[in-house]
């Protein structure tokens, strides 16, 4: 009788034993239907990021302009707005000398980014222009095409002022010492036999000479129409001439990069009555090498797609449009805009690869 106990107590001991194991999975198969959370690696590739890649992106960029009153600083204000919009990232616009200083300071690394006008920039590039001395700048990339630069002269109708050739010993105005008329106007009125006295400063400046009789005649290489010369206008009835017949020829025989070209009468409707006959040259936004491919391609793209936000800005913007990137035919450009411009099927010059 006591053997049986003591066999019933054993086997229920073991029983319970047993159950134990079983219930907390020791070594115990899991029967679970639910799904393995999904694991990665294996091969499988990773869900792609939204948007561009920004961690080689600088914080913020800085844009060299021109003087205030000029057709550079209100088209880089557009260009900010754009950027900062359209590409999350802020861009301050620098008042500077104009397309020399902005080659300058994007050589060292001070700007980011600038606007350029090609014949200081082929000046630059080469160390060929006094202001080089010798010294090639060649850490700039052409990044978009902007607009036509106009050489653009302006005098009061009683000053009796109606071409280049009036201006021997006349007070003139030729914007900062580095910007395109400042570096080729002195140049133009030397073709032409001339000799003015060349007064050299920011535009807003040189308008309010003008208008205090301390100029006769003032003078801007710009897109058009120039916010100094309508205020002008507003203010003295003015005759606008520009560079033509013999002295044009003179001027494109000596610089190639610039072309004949017209100021049309809707720039200024108030006072032109015919188009004024004169020479262009082409403006390019610039941008340091080393700025990070995926930045620049993001640049250019929202540049080039919101046109209507830079026409806000400025009227010369009707003329940035993809085509004209084609038109550069030897300034290399940053490999983020050449991307951008060949996945649209704009024909890059090879010489610019």
């Amino acid at each position: 009788m006591l053997r049986s106990k003591k066999l019933t107590v054993l086997l229920t001991a073991l029983l319970v034993l047993s159950l134990v194991v079983v219930g907390c999975g020791g070594g115990g198969q899991d029967t679970s239907t639910s799904d393995p959370a999904p694991q990665p690696g294996n091969g499988d590739p990773a869900p792609a990021p939204d948007g561009p890649d920004k961690s080689d992106w600088p914080r913020s960029l800085q844009l060299g302009a021109a003087s205030i009153g000029g057709a550079y600083y209100v088209y880089a204000g557009g260009i900010a707005n754009v950027l900062e919009e359209k590409v999350g990232i802020s861009t301050g616009v620098e008042v500077t000398g104009g397309p020399v200083h902005n080659i300058q300071l994007v050589e060292v690394g001070d700007l980011d980014l600038g606007l350029v006008t090609m014949g200081p920039a082929w000046e630059g590039w080469h160390g060929e222009g006094d202001w080089t001395n010798g010294r090639e700048h060649q850490n700039m990339r052409a990044i978009f095409p902007m607009y036509n630069t106009y050489s653009q002269w302006w005098a009061s109708v009683n000053s009796g002022i109606t071409s280049i050739a009036d201006l021997d010993g006349k007070r003139i105005g030729a914007g900062p010492q580095g910007g395109t008329a400042g570096v080729y106007h002195p140049s133009f009125a030397e073709l032409a036999g001339v000799n003015p006295n060349f007064r050299f400063a920011g535009l807003s400046d040189l308008v309010g000479n003008h208008l205090d009789r301390q100029l006769d005649a003032n003078s801007f290489a710009s897109g058009i129409p120039v916010a100094g010369v309508l205020e002008t206008s507003s203010q003295m009835n003015l005759v606008m001439f520009g560079v033509d017949g013999e002295l044009r020829d003179k001027v494109m025989e000596k610089y190639p990069f610039w072309t004949a070209a017209q100021i049309p009468v809707s720039a200024y409707p108030d006072f032109l009555t015919e188009p004024v006959e004169t020479v262009a040259i082409g403006n390019w936004a610039i941008a340091n090498k080393d700025l990070p491919d995926s930045l620049v391609y993001e640049i250019v793209k929202a540049i080039m797609e919101n046109n209507d936000m830079m026409m806000q800005a400025h009227q010369a913007a009707a003329e940035t449009l993809p085509e004209f990137a084609a038109d550069n035919t030897w300034m290399p450009m940053h490999p983020g805009a050449i991307k951008y411009f060949e996945e649209i099927g704009i024909q890059i010059h090879p010489d610019v690869k």
